[in-house]
């Protein structure tokens, strides 16, 4: 069987060399809330010239902390103003923290209670509640890469947390040519998704986020099947062998759960930033689908 992976690479990372010559490797993602040390087109030049289509993953609606929250405090800063019914829930660290919202201030989360703990900038906010209205879709990082590609002749995009044609519309308007991977990652999405199909650009099925907003576990695998029935040649992403992100061997949960996804119709994958930041660990995730792909059947 045939598959594909994407891997997502640290900009200034050494081993991208050996990354690039895997023969399962059909492409980078660089995730644009990596650190540069002199914008993005310095570093967009360095990707691009190991060979491989370079996919810029741009955050769009994603909801990310701005500036670190320090305890004791009140309020949370957001990458977006927003506008949702209170009091509300809202879950930080990948979903397993669940803190109270009692007001919304445009960009402001303004706090009940909440962690005991430092809240780091750039980290994930998840809020899936059906009033919640996101005000404008990219973010001024969004924007430099955009121009930065622009003018280095580059095209491929993914767009996270797209959720209508207006997303796609905004990317297109700074890069007419954009040729587009859609990150599906909330119920909007997936609701995108069923309507859409295809039409506008292949689909992600983008498991970190829609892992949360999906709310009860076990439905990310009808959210999984409406994404490769909505797309054939839809793309499946993150949470993939994240063990070994820890060990050096996989386990058992980890082997089932790429089976599952090879036997649901996914042919291509993209590895998360977990595994990623170490060569050991990406060329052993690598190694092992094309381990599991030579025994599919």
């Amino acid at each position: 069987m045939k598959i594909q992976v994407i891997v997502t690479v640290p900009p200034y990372a050494d081993f991208l060399d050996d990354v690039a010559a895997h023969p399962l490797v059909s492409g980078f993602r660089l995730n644009t809330v990596m650190p540069l040390r002199s914008g993005p087109a310095e570093a967009l030049k360095r990707l691009r010239d190991f060979g491989q289509p370079l996919w810029v993953d741009l955050k769009g609606r994603q909801l990310r902390v701005v500036g670190a929250a320090i305890p004791p405090y009140t309020e949370v800063r957001l990458s977006h103003p927003i506008r949702v019914d209170t009091p509300v829930e809202a879950l930080f660290a990948d979903g397993t923290e669940c803190i109270r919202v009692a007001a919304v201030d445009g960009d402001r989360l303004i706090l009940a209670d909440g962690p005991r703990r430092l809240i780091g900038p750039g980290e994930s906010v998840n809020i899936v509640h059906p009033s919640l209205r996101i005000d404008g879709t990219l973010t001024e990082t969004d924007r430099a890469y955009l121009t930065a590609m622009r003018k280095l002749g580059l095209s491929q995009v993914m767009l996270s947390y797209t959720e209508q044609l207006d997303d796609i519309q905004e990317v297109k308007a700074l890069l007419p040519e954009a040729d587009m991977l859609l990150k599906i990652e909330t119920q909007r999405g997936l609701a995108f998704a069923r309507r859409h199909g295809s039409n506008y650009g292949r689909l992600v099925a983008a498991r970190g986020d829609l892992y949360v907003e999906v709310l009860r576990p076990h439905r990310i695998t009808t959210a999984l099947r409406d994404v490769i029935a909505a797309d054939p040649q839809a793309v499946v992403a993150s949470r993939i062998f994240d063990s070994l992100a820890f060990h050096p061997v996989p386990t058992s949960a980890d082997i089932g759960d790429v089976a599952f996804l090879l036997s649901l119709g996914y042919r291509t994958f993209m590895l998360g930033d977990a595994i990623c930041l170490r060569r050991d660990s990406v060329l052993e995730a690598l190694n092992l689908l094309e381990a599991m792909a030579g025994e599919f059947r």
